[in-house]
């Protein structure tokens, strides 16, 4: 059984407590990071295999390496708390039931950048999340973690999908229209403000401390070959224990759903799973014995994502289950690109039309020949997101929406 890390306090009362946190190890990572080198701590993240833990899976260390070296500005680190991904609940609970494991991963990651000041971009629907986030800031300043070098800005967002994306988040956070930019240049050479800036999630820089703390190598063990830890897994639809279960990132998809959330919930019978969020391609039932890493999932053409695990039985119609995701993904679409813009509501309006009993024979491969041309064309990866389930849902289970389209 893999040693629980990031949720150890969650079954703990007052566990979003500074005592509790200091009572349970908090912040003697902090002391021991203060005594190493900003660039050893980057290189300790390094060789932890840390990948970020909110989509895209980009290696952690890495990432904050990218600063410009001899920058003598300042640099901004943003943490997206922006959690909107459908399916997807895990970094709410670390808000909520450990905050303070948050303010110390991005105290130490702030002295691995060098960075003074840092933001905390939180989804305005996380109402309870950012209440008990902010109490935990004020704690730390009466503490003394904060304002030495280092201060924490709260900001709430305004319900915007597409502010998940670092720079549609960073545009938001400038009081723009959160639209994401064209990338080069990356954040990390011209971010917020102008100024280098490192982007990560929640569930990543939690993980920060108990690297310091314990160990590149402990880390990595913790899992596969390419990534190392554990997380966080978003685990809900027709399974007997939803909930959120954390363990190593070498789980299979198969062991998560049977071993960790009990199975299929009643008489059901397992049809498929979306194993990364509504952005992951969907998986058969036949094709779960994936482990829930980075790499795993992109060998079966899908994506671990934010680990929002959603199972559907037999009783789910796929045809209704892609008139959900496509109906969000038309809303959720900025404007910003034609492709992105003009597809995703086509796509909604036929999916809905054939869900319905009144598609056409024609409509399915237009779905199919649409997502495929607008994939790669867009400033943002969100199109190619949802590109994802408008193409697995209809490759996979394309006799269901054959079956409602009536013959000529």
């Amino acid at each position: 059984m893999t040693e629980k890390i990031l949720t150890r306090n969650f079954g703990r009362a007052d566990s979003h407590t500074l005592a509790v946190y200091r009572e349970t190890g908090g912040y003697k990572a902090l002391d021991k990071a203060a005594a190493m080198q900003p660039a050893a701590i980057v290189e300790e993240v390094k060789k932890s295999n840390l990948r970020g833990l909110g989509g895209a899976g980009f290696p952690t260390g890495m990432k904050w390496s990218f600063i410009p070296r001899g920058h003598t500005g300042p640099v901004y680190l943003v943490v997206n708390a922006d959690e909107g991904e459908p399916g997807t609940f895990k970094d709410r609970y670390l808000l909520e039931r450990d905050p303070h494991a948050l303010i110390e991963g991005m105290i130490i990651t702030a002295r691995a950048i060098r960075s003074a000041l840092g933001f905390v971009y939180i989804r305005g629907e996380y109402v309870e999340p950012w209440r008990r986030f902010s109490t935990a800031v004020r704690e730390a300043y009466e503490a003394g973690y904060l304002g030495r070098g280092f201060d924490i800005v709260v900001h709430r967002g305004a319900g915007a999908y597409i502010c998940g994306e670092e720079t549609g988040l960073i545009s938001s956070l400038e009081g723009l229209k959160g639209w994401p930019k064209l990338k080069p240049p990356f954040p990390a050479i011209k971010g917020a403000f102008g100024a280098p800036t490192i982007v990560n999630n929640v569930e990543t820089l939690a993980h920060v401390p108990h690297i310091v703390n314990r160990g590149a190598e402990w880390f990595a063990s913790l899992g596969t070959k390419t990534q190392g830890g554990t997380r966080i897994y978003s685990v809900s639809g027709r399974v007997k224990r939803p909930g959120i279960y954390e363990t190593s990132v070498g789980i299979t998809l198969r062991q998560l759903i049977y071993d960790e959330a009990g199975g299929v919930a009643g008489n059901g019978r397992l049809k498929a799973v979306v194993p990364g969020g509504s952005s992951a391609a969907l998986l058969s039932a036949d094709e779960i014995d994936v482990t829930m890493d980075v790499d795993g999932l992109k060998n079966v053409d899908s994506m671990i994502g934010s680990a929002g695990v959603i199972v559907f039985d037999e009783t789910v119609s796929i045809p209704d289950a892609l008139v959900v995701v496509a109906r969000f993904y038309a809303h959720e679409s900025c404007g910003q690109c034609t492709p992105c813009r003009e597809s995703t509501g086509w796509i909604y309006k036929m999916a809905r039309r054939i869900a319905e009993g009144h598609g056409r024979k024609e409509d399915l491969d237009t779905i199919l020949d649409v997502a495929k041309r607008g994939a790669g064309t867009t400033i943002c990866a969100f199109y190619d997101g949802a590109v994802g389930p408008y193409i697995s849902y209809i490759e996979k289970f394309r006799g269901e929406f054959e079956a409602l389209i009536p013959r000529a």
